[in-house]
C-alpha cells in the first residue's frame, strides 16, 4: 500500500506545486521507489505543465447523481424539503411547483428516502474529468479537473483519489490552497502532510490556520519554508516555540522562479536545490518510520 503524502498550504502562491513536482522527481531518484503524483487542485490543476511530453493514458468523466422530481408523481407534500440539509429543494404546493437546484445538491440521497411516492429519481450529471498521464519509470500523474462553474470540488477530488496505482509505493497529493472543504477532502486519508509556507506575515498567518486544521484532524505534519532568505525570521521562531517539525528550507532563487515560470522546473536542477530536497526527503522518511 502506498504511503500517502499531501502537500498543502494555508494560502496560494507559497510554492506548493513546485514542492509537489520536485518531491516526485527527487523521491524517485533518491529512493528508487514508484511515485505517483495526483493533482487535487481541481479548480486550477497545473502539475501537467511540467510534463508536456507525458502521453495520455485515459480520460474519464466524473459524474454526480442529481435527483429530479417527476411532477406527475409529486404530491407537493414538502417532505423532501424537510429532509434536505442543504436547502437544495423548492416546493410550492399552491403553484404545484417542485424543483431541485443542482448547484446546491450534495447527492446525499435524503430526498429519495423522504419521498414515499417514487417521484424522485437520480440521473448522472458530469461535474468534472479525471485524466491519467504516463510519467517516467512506470509512474503516473492523475489530474482532477472541475467543470467551470461547478461547486463540486470535493466530489471531483474524492473520485480522482480513488484511482491510485496498485504498484505505487509513494503517492503525492498536490492539495488546493486554503483550509476549506477541498483541502480537508485531500488530506483526510493522507498518512503525512507537508505544509509549504513562505517567510512573510501573510505566509505565517495562513500557516497557523493550517496547523490548527491539521491538529483538529489529528494528522502528522512537517513544515517546509520556501523562498527562505527572502523575508523575516518569524516563521522559524513560530515553529521553534510550538515545537513543530521543520523539514527544511528551500532558498529563494530568481533562476529557480524563472524555470518554474517557463515550465522547465525539472531540467538540470541546481546542486543547492538537490541538497535541500535530499534533506527534506530524509526527514519525511524518518517521520514515516515513526508512524
Amino acid at each position: 500500500m502506498a504511503f500517502k503524502i499531501a502537500i498543502a498550504s494555508g494560502k496560494g502562491g507559497t510554492g506548493k506545486t513546485t514542492v509537489s513536482v520536485n518531491l516526485w522527481h527527487f523521491f524517485r531518484i533518491i529512493t528508487g521507489k514508484n511515485v505517483q503524483l495526483i493533482d487535487c487542485d481541481v479548480e486550477e490543476p497545473n502539475d501537467l505543465i511540467f510534463f508536456p511530453q507525458a502521453p495520455l493514458i485515459s480520460e474519464e468523466p466524473i459524474l454526480q447523481r442529481i435527483p429530479r422530481i417527476d411532477p406527475d408523481r409529486c404530491t407537493f407534500c414538502r417532505k423532501c424539503v424537510e429532509y434536505c440539509e442543504f436547502n437544495a429543494i423548492t416546493v410550492i404546493p399552491a403553484l404545484q411547483h417542485a424543483t431541485i437546484h443542482e448547484s446546491l445538491c450534495h447527492s446525499c440521497g435524503a430526498c429519495l428516502v423522504a419521498c414515499t411516492n417514487e417521484a424522485i429519481r437520480e440521473y448522472p450529471v458530469q461535474v468534472g474529468t479525471r485524466t491519467k498521464h504516463q510519467l517516467l519509470d512506470h509512474s503516473s500523474l492523475l489530474t482532477g479537473i472541475l467543470n467551470v462553474g461547478s461547486p463540486q470540488q470535493t466530489l471531483v477530488i474524492r473520485e480522482t483519489k480513488k484511482h491510485i496505482d496498485e504498484e505505487a509505493e509513494i503517492c503525492l497529493f498536490d492539495a488546493p490552497p486554503g483550509t476549506s472543504c477541498p483541502v480537508v477532502a485531500t488530506v483526510s486519508d493522507a498518512d503525512y502532510i507537508v505544509l509549504v509556507t513562505e517567510p512573510t506575515p501573510f505566509g505565517l498567518h495562513d500557516l497557523k490556520l493550517m496547523v490548527r486544521l491539521l491538529e483538529e484532524l489529528n494528522k502528522p505534519f512537517g513544515v517546509i519554508v520556501n523562498k527562505a532568505g527572502n523575508g523575516d525570521n518569524e516563521t522559524r521562531r513560530y515553529l521553534n516555540e510550538n515545537k513543530l517539525e521543520w523539514l527544511g528550507d528551500i532558498p529563494f532563487s530568481k533562476e529557480y522562479a524563472a524555470r518554474y515560470a517557463s515550465g522547465n522546473l525539472l531540467k538540470n536542477p541546481t546542486p543547492g536545490m538537490e541538497i535541500a530536497y535530499r534533506g527534506i526527503i530524509q526527514k519525511i522518511e524518518t517521520a514515516q518510520s515513526r508512524l
